[in-house]
């Protein structure tokens, strides 16, 4: 996978070191991750499929994510 595209296979750790932003997105899908010590190791499906998310809302988060990441 490209270096800059977020995946489902990422971790929260990953994520927000390097996109701090998203944070606000994860909040809107419900994803309170940012404080949570779990969340370091965690990857995005994990955590997601954790708060109920089916597959078709992981993959528009991560399209959300995508797109700020490219802005």
């Amino acid at each position: 996978m490209p270096n800059n595209k977020i995946h489902k296979d990422m971790t929260f750790g990953d994520l927000l070191r390097r996109f701090p932003e998203a944070g606000e997105i994860l909040m809107n899908y419900g994803m309170h991750c940012i404080g949570c010590h779990i969340a370091v190791t965690e990857t995005l499906a994990q955590g997601a499929r954790a708060h109920g998310m089916d597959d078709k809302t992981i993959e528009q988060m991560i399209q959300d994510l995508n797109a700020l990441a490219v802005n």
